[in-house]
């Protein structure tokens, strides 16, 4: 009996842990695949007219869906058969670049034809994500799921960093419809090894979702929000994510490029080096997450990390004072990017928790929509904290949009925190 008992620990365990690669191995090539095609099309687009609102264009179109269709694909995710969906969403994006690829090679590429394909294929990755996050705490048990946001966490940075340098490589020395045709044959690839994935690991209910529900998209992306504004818990959860990122965009994600360039005179080089500083950070806090929350309270390393990256925030700030602490532009280097190691670890103590709580907290029924829901808030605050950002630098000191991003940080996480007790 004992030893029937150990076989089937075992076993559940070794299909944890085969979720976990799976899951691992379609993570990294759907959004390495998108990453690395987004900029690699983008640059043939510059070279193809010379233009640069064409290629900022392109991107605008790898970003633009995530918004938009983001809370429809988390009514699908709640309505459809989420492993369906995933492995789908996989194979369409790879016929897609096979399309491409064909249609190409017999009439070449055109701005219209990358135009379409980059909106479409950024619309199936949100579908893909909504999917795939909102399966995340059915595909491990729940002692896991910090876990598998972790392994996601640094497959995301690690696409921040290396995506727009692989693609310049690809741009550079392969030719680009060679690489859709590749691309597309992985996305397919991905698919198949995701039909292996069990999405039923940890659900106590057969996911009985086969698409024969009635979607009224209006009406159940409303009955989410409804079900999301009762939950004070989650909202105030969600408040730290949005005031998170809206702090940081305000008082980083602008200003920092317009110090290192315009008031410090630094080489471009060195902000490309500093920025890639913040997606390390991440990786190596994502690394380290899950045994710190264990030692700690969330409430406490919550305010610790929120006031770490406050400081961090108003530190980047003290080069542009009038008196000059730190001299050398390699001082300044070493200095900003040890700034945004520091808050590339912090925030990924802060993210990958929250997340983690609100996979498990939220109901399965709705998770895709609360979530997507949430995604979309958060994607909305950061061009809102850009073109706020971009307008104070013209009236004030640039180093009070520090102060600023920082008071609006302390304020919004005590508050949350108040009202989560």
């Amino acid at each position: 009996m004992i030893e029937i008992i150990r076989y089937l620990e075992k076993s559940i365990s070794n299909r944890e842990s085969s979720n976990i690669i799976l899951f691992s191995i379609g993570k990294l090539i759907s959004l390495f695949g998108t990453h690395i095609y987004t900029f690699a099309i983008g640059l043939y687009v510059l070279k193809l007219t010379g233009s640069s609102l064409s290629f900022a264009t392109t991107l605008a179109l790898s970003i633009i869906p995530v918004v938009i269709v983001n809370p429809f694909a988390g009514v699908l995710a709640d309505k459809f058969n989420r492993k369906y969906l995933v492995v789908l969403m996989d194979i369409l994006s790879g016929i897609l670049c096979l399309a491409l690829y064909f249609f190409s090679s017999y009439y070449g590429l055109n701005l219209t034809m990358i135009y379409l394909t980059t909106f479409i294929m950024t619309s199936l990755m949100t579908v893909f994500d909504a999917s795939m996050e909102s399966a995340k705490p059915n595909i491990v048990s729940e002692n896991k799921i910090m876990k598998i946001n972790s392994i996601s966490t640094i497959i995301s940075s690690m696409s921040r960093i290396l995506g727009p340098m692989l693609g310049g490589i690809v741009f550079a020395f392969i030719d680009i419809e060679l690489f859709i045709a590749f691309n597309g044959v992985s996305f397919i690839l991905s698919g198949i090894s995701e039909t292996f994935i069990d999405f039923d690991f940890n659900n106590s209910k057969v996911d009985e979702r086969e698409g024969s529900k009635k979607i009224n998209f209006i009406e159940d992306i409303m009955e989410g929000f409804r079900y999301l504004v009762q939950k004070k818990e989650t909202i105030s959860l969600l408040m730290i994510f949005i005031f998170l990122n809206f702090s940081m965009g305000l008082s980083l994600s602008v200003p920092l490029p317009f110090i290192i360039n315009n008031v410090l005179k630094m080489n471009s080089e060195y902000l490309g080096i500093i920025q890639s500083a913040f997606p390390i950070g991440l990786i190596i806090g994502a690394f380290f997450v899950e045994r710190v929350s264990n030692k700690f309270p969330y409430k406490k390393l919550l305010v610790t990390m929120n006031l770490l990256i406050a400081v961090g925030i108003v530190f980047t700030g003290i080069p542009t004072l009038p008196i000059k602490l730190i001299k050398g532009s390699v001082n300044l280097l070493v200095y900003y990017s040890v700034i945004m190691l520091v808050l590339g670890i912090a925030v990924a103590f802060i993210d990958v928790p929250i997340l983690s709580i609100l996979q498990k907290s939220i109901s399965d029924e709705y998770r895709g929509r609360v979530l997507s829901l949430a995604f979309s808030l958060v994607k909305i605050a950061l061009p809102l904290a850009f073109i706020i950002s971009g307008g104070l630098m013209k009236i004030l000191p640039i180093y009070t949009l520090h102060l600023i991003g920082s008071l609006i940080l302390i304020t919004s996480s005590f508050v949350s925190i108040k009202n989560k007790s």
